[in-house]
């Protein structure tokens, strides 16, 4: 399995009182496809999956298989600072047919590189899916290291990495530990491009829930060879990349996408509604990247 280009870590719509509203799901993912993305990734942290339950977090992963209908891969998140809730997760995914799991570092617990090592190899054994490793240090505190990726590199199921620590030099040495065939995702929007030039696959991106056709053609432009193409997407997004994480994510993007009229911007505590500044910047950012007039 090939992952590439542009995957969007997909918002969760909800209705103003807080409940999963799966019709805007639905419509949300079919229009992501339409739009070029490349691949969609429910229920990560973007996803509010923190504070969902878990009969939500696995309805949201059953609408996602079912609207992409195979038209693009889903790599559904299935992390948890519990390695038995991550099996769990995982199996679910692999029953309602989707193609892949993301699984996050796990956060708080704090496990060493060998605790690390052996969740992975948990989740991937009894999954039975391909195996996207998400590694934040940002959220989660821990970070894999080269070395215990290259040794999770060896196992046939884990394919991949989402990596979201913005070190630029991180890609060459992964692949130097991994190998070509190690599938690598960044997590992180502004040093997207960087990324690809420092031989990377794609983005799991927030900013593609609010620009899904710019970053899915800023994406083929590099493919294709275009890189001033690329490259002058990559500016033009820039006020939007800030703007999306001017608070902590996902407020800003859940209200970009409200102003788009995709679903409430409502976001479940423990995160607050974004402040009026806040608000201002999104909208300006929207207005200047040409999203809104």
């Amino acid at each position: 399995m090939m992952l590439k280009g542009s995957l969007v870590a997909l918002i969760t719509p909800m209705r103003e009182d807080g409940a999963l509203d799966e019709a805007a799901y639905a419509r949300f993912v079919e229009w992501q496809i339409e739009e070029g993305t490349e691949g969609l990734v429910p229920v990560g942290t973007t996803g509010e999956s923190p504070t969902l339950t878990h009969e939500e977090h696995r309805r949201a992963v059953e609408i996602a298989v079912e609207t992409a209908a195979r038209r693009v891969p889903v790599i559904a998140g299935a992390g948890s600072n519990s390695t038995a809730e991550a099996i769990s997760l995982a199996q679910h995914a692999r029953r309602v047919g989707a193609d892949a799991v993301m699984v996050v570092t796990p956060y708080y617990n704090k496990p060493s590189q060998e605790g690390l090592f052996r969740h992975f190899t948990a989740v991937a054994e009894a999954g039975g899916l391909p195996l996207i490793v998400y590694n934040i240090p940002s959220r989660s505190v821990v970070d894999v290291s080269v070395e215990t990726m290259g040794r999770l590199a060896r196992h046939p199921r884990i394919v991949g990495v989402k990596d979201a620590t913005a070190i630029l030099s991180r890609p060459l040495h992964t692949r130097r530990a991994c190998g070509s065939a190690f599938i690598q995702l960044s997590g992180e929007d502004h040093t997207a491009v960087s990324f690809l030039a420092a031989g990377g696959d794609g983005c799991i991106s927030v900013t593609a829930n609010v620009a899904p056709r710019l970053c899915a053609e800023m994406h083929r432009a590099w493919r294709e060879g275009r890189v001033e193409d690329a490259i002058a997407i990559q500016d033009r997004l820039v006020p939007l990349h800030d703007a999306m994480f001017c608070e902590p994510s996902p407020g800003p993007v859940k209200y970009a996408a409200s102003l788009l009229g995709k679903t409430s911007a409502f976001c479940r505590l423990p995160m607050a509604p974004i402040s009026e500044a806040a608000q201002a910047k999104v909208r300006g950012a929207m207005v200047e990247t040409g999203l809104l007039n």
